[in-house]
Formats: C-alpha cells, structure tokens, sequence
C-alpha cells in the first residue's frame, strides 16, 4: 500500500469504535488481501457471508507481496472498511480468511482460513529460510509452521491429492487440512449454461472460433521472455496474419501479476499491433472466466487457466510447457507432461484446426481439479461458520453466478487484406491483417478510417468506420460516406456499419446501398461490405429492387440483402425476393 495509508481507523473497529458504529455485531472476518491474484479467490467466497447481520467484514492488506498495483482500486469497489496492516495484526477478529501466505499471518489476533487461490497447490517458491529450497508454495513447513507449529486453523484443500503430499511434507499441519472444493471452478461449471451469451458478448460470430491466449507471470510464462525463449514478438503478428478475422476471434487472458506488475497502459503499449488486429484483452479480475467458457481453444502455459479450461474439456495446446516452477507431485505437473504443445515455427492455423478435430480431454485435470464439484459454498461456510463458533444462516450457502460482461466486439483498425472468390451471387471472402504465402483469390484492401497510418487510406479500395445512424459528428451514414470518396480518390466502397447485422454503403459508380444480414447470417457486416465490392468490381449491377448476395466465411453461407438506398427497406429484395422475382432470403 504504501506510505501515503491512512492511519488506523475507527468506524466500526478502532479506538472508541462503540461509540460511533450504528451496529453492534458479534462477529467480525478479516479478509487478508496480498494482491489482486489472492483477492479474486476471496471474492469468490465474499457472498457466504451476505445477508447475515450478525458478522461485520473488515479487510486488509498484508504488504507483503511485490505486486501491490490494484488493490486500492479493488478495496474501493468492494467498499469495506480497510484496516492498515499493523491495526489488523492488532485487531481481535473472529475470522481471517486468506488466499496466500505471507505478512506474518501467524500475528493475527482470530482464526484463521486460508484457500489457495490457483488450481491447488502447485508452485515452488523460492524461501530464503528453506537454504536455497524451492518448496511447494502453501504446502510446506516453510508456509504452514511458524515457530515449528502450525498457526493455520482451516487449510482449505481442493482434493484429497493435496492431503495426501501435505502427509509426506508437513503432517504437523494435517489436522487443519479441509477438503472443501475449488469455488472458482464451480463458479465456472455453473456458468457453462450461459457459453453463448458470454460468446455474444464478445462479439463471436457464428462459425468463428474463440481463441483464448493465456498467460501465467513466470518469465517462463507465455507471456515472458525468459526460459531461453520468447515467442510472444513474433507469434502474435503470425495469429493476425494467417487466421483469417472472420474465422477466428483472439482475446487475451493476462495474469493479474502481469497486468498490475507492468501496468494495464504498459500492456496495452506492448501489445498495439495486436490489438489493432483485433486482439481484445480481458479484464483478469472479473471477466476472465466468462472468456474462458466461450473459448473453442486456449493457448497458454503452465498456469492455473490452462488447467481450468482443461478440467472443463477445452482443448488447450501449450505454448510454454516448463515444469521447473511446478511440484513434479502435482496433477498440473501431470498436465503439462502430457498436453499438445504449440509449435510456434508451425503454421497456426493447422495447428489449431488439428487440435480441435483430434481433441480428446485428458481424465486428470476433471477428475483432480476439486473433489466435490459444485459443493464448495456448503462446505466453505460450514468451515468459516464454525471457526466462528456462530450457527450458520438458515438460507442456502450459494456463490455469485458469472456476471454477463458488456458487449466488447473486436475492433479492427490495422488494413486487413481481403482475397474473395465471386460465382453468381456466391461470394466467398477470407479477411487477415496480413497476406499469408499460399492465399489465393482477388484482393482488395479495407482500411478502418481510424487506421494508425494515414498512408493507408490513400491505397484503401474499401474504407469503414462504424457509428450510430443518426451521430452528429459524421453527418450519418450517407453523408460520411459520400465525404470519404470525395477525400480518397482511390476508394471504390466507402461503408458505414451502423449494427451488427447491417451497414450503409456507398459505391464510387453505383451509388448507396442499404446491406442487411439475413435469416441464418452472423457475420462482420464490413465483409459483407467487401464481398459487395469483389461482387460490383466484375462489372455487376444492383437492380432497382435489390438483391440477395450469399457469403461464404467462416464455414457457413450468410445471406444479405442489398437494396438501393432509394428503394428502402419495403423492396422486394428486402421482402425475401431478388430483382428478378425469384425467392430470396429476408433481411429479418
């Protein structure tokens, strides 16, 4: 925290705190936050204690990790009373739950709980006490004993696994061992009915794949340089370059050490390019699960996420498979031995397409991930309550469902490359950032109007922005359009994408058009935009009534409708008929 902390205070604990405080409770719980990778496992199990007005929550931060960015922001949302550090370690509680070691836990006046906030207990932490020793992190003497005793009164293990290696390292401290599931994972299980909203939200299309890129903060991590290998420079630009935007779609899981270690801007500098190629990252806090359960494929490292996704039978291909940091003993050691690794010389694009269809989830990560799925908030409570020495509420121990996150779209602003093939008014289209060696087709570039290069507008065949309707900067849809071919010479299409189903167009030669997805199509309506254009470009013509183009991206065909701006949307194109009279799918 800090020089600048406050100084201890005194509502509702503190000196004279009884004089002040509306209520008097018999119970107070200390949440002992380290950092923000700790305090998202405690929130998991902050709603155990909602609705009771017998406990007052109280939280804290111990100092001790290296990795102190967030946490005032997270105390401000959770809005609880926050006690300096030396005023919880004088303070009786009647509670302390925490989700690392660390900051001299044994000083704390209550008892005390403590839950992993990974997948188990997996890591080894170098101790400077343990004479070189790299110990299991949580599950060892150097962790659990202070004094040769041990001071924790509720150890929370997630499978009998763990009991059975906290027997050989530390059985000093077997009596306080609890086996009382993983509330993270089955937050996750019961989000798994809600996949597609989470999809939506992020802006997936029909037939697109999800691909989650996760990273642990090792510098042997995916996201680091260390371990003799740094792929992360050149692996990213290839992702853009050769899975087609239509097809995939890249979002980013970044540990919170790494994203409050660097610094969300500093991450945000590091990774422009890809972002202005469609990358979205994901807030690690409180949106990273839904990511997770919309992804098709994760490709990550030796990290707890891979290891989730895995234990929910997502397949996950390893970028970095290093096993120095992890206990040998551990399942996730197990996983890691065995699961596909990402060649990153290899062409991406095979590499997952092959992934996805040979997949087969391996038994360990479902089976060793917790021992009583969906039944940790039960237990959980039934442990706090009891340290408490506090009967427990009549009402169901439940946890937070996943919350729907707002909807985060890609946003694309890097030129992308567009190869279509044209056969009727069968139109297929492939979109990447960059020109794979073996693409085929005929090409045309499209160039977000906020493109990072000017330059880039100047050789645009197809320029796009998006926009409401009726927004006063842009003078709408027809106006912006007809000032981006006036500016740029060389523009053939200029497009207005004004909703995910529709756009307005304006062509050099053929005037404005009104595009619009129908029955079955879900697809970026700025490659509708572009398959219009490969369509015109060989001499084709729009009749009066409008017609019906079928694309063919992302392994389905997406029927739009096109009409002429002066015909509307009551055209027979629009009413389900092309120019020519024959049936023809409705925009809807």
């Amino acid at each position: 925290m800090g020089p600048a902390d406050p100084t201890a205070i005194r509502v509702p604990v503190g000196e004279g705190s009884d004089r002040w405080a509306s209520r008097a409770t018999p119970r107070r719980v200390l949440l002992v936050v380290h950092n923000v990778t700790s305090a998202g496992r405690l929130l998991d199990v902050l709603p155990l204690f909602h609705d009771d007005f017998r406990v007052q929550l109280l939280a804290t931060s111990t100092e001790s990790s290296a990795f102190q960015g967030g946490i005032r922001e997270l105390f401000a949302e959770l809005g609880l009373p926050v006690l300096p550090w030396e005023q919880a370690l004088a303070t009786p509680v009647d509670l302390a739950v925490s989700a690392s070691f660390g900051g001299r836990l044994d000083r704390l006046h209550g008892r005390l709980a403590v839950l992993s906030h990974g997948v188990g207990y997996t890591k080894k932490l170098l101790v400077t006490e343990a004479g070189g020793r790299e110990p299991t992190f949580g599950l060892s003497p150097e962790w659990l004993l202070a004094n040769g005793e041990p001071f924790v009164d509720g150890l929370v293990l997630s499978h009998p696994e763990q009991l059975e290696r906290l027997r050989r390292v530390c059985p000093e401290a077997e009596e306080a061992a609890v086996l009382a599931g993983d509330p993270c994972f089955d937050r996750l299980l019961a989000g798994r009915a809600y996949r597609e909203r989470f999809r939506r939200a992020l802006g997936v299309r029909r037939g697109q794949r999800l691909v989650v890129l996760n990273s642990t903060w090792n510098p042997e991590g995916l996201f680091g340089n260390g371990g003799g290998h740094d792929i992360l420079p050149t692996l990213l630009p290839r992702l853009a370059a050769e899975l087609p935007a239509d097809d995939y779609r890249l979002v980013a899981v970044l540990h919170p050490n790494i994203w409050y270690g660097h610094g969300p801007g500093q991450i945000r500098v590091w990774l422009d390019r890809a972002r202005r190629s469609g990358l979205t990252l994901i807030d690690p806090v409180h949106a990273w699960r839904q990511a997770l359960l919309a992804a098709d494929v994760v490709v990550g490292d030796f990290g707890a996420v891979s290891y989730y996704a895995a234990a929910l039978g997502i397949p996950v291909l390893l970028a970095s498979a290093t096993q120095d940091r992890l206990d040998p003993a551990a399942p996730l050691a197990t996983f890691v031995r065995e699961a596909p690794r990402l060649d990153p010389h290899g062409p991406p694009r095979d590499q997952l397409e092959e992934l996805l269809a040979w997949h087969r989830p391996l038994a360990g990560p479902a089976e060793f991930t917790s021992s009583a799925p969906g039944a940790s908030a039960a237990l959980l409570r039934r442990l706090f309550y009891g340290l408490m020495d506090l009967p427990e509420p009549a009402a169901p121990a439940l946890l937070e469902p996943l919350p729907l996150p707002p909807y985060d779209p890609p946003r694309r602003t890097a030129p992308l490359n567009v190869r279509t093939h044209v056969h009727g008014t069968e139109v297929r289209i492939e979109r990447t950032t960059g020109h794979p060696y073996d693409a085929v087709g005929e090409t045309h570039l499209a160039v977000h109007e906020d493109t990072r290069d000017p330059g880039d507008l100047a050789l645009a065949d197809v320029i796009v922005r998006e926009g409401q309707p009726d927004d006063p900067r842009l003078g709408g849809p027809e106006e912006w359009s007809a000032e981006v071919l006036d500016r740029h010479p060389h523009c053939a299409l200029a497009v207005y994408v004004s909703g995910p189903d529709r756009c307005t167009v304006r062509g050099r030669d053929h005037g404005v058009f009104h595009l619009r997805a129908g029955p079955g199509a879900d697809a970026d309506p700025a490659a509708y935009a572009s398959s219009l254009h490969a369509w015109l470009a060989g001499g084709r013509t729009v009749p009066p009534g409008g017609t019906t183009l079928r694309v063919h991206t992302a392994g389905g065909v997406h029927p739009v409708a096109v009409v002429p701006a002066s015909a509307g949307f009551g055209s027979s194109a629009a009413d389900g008929r092309d120019g020519s009279g024959a049936e023809s799918p409705s925009p809807g």
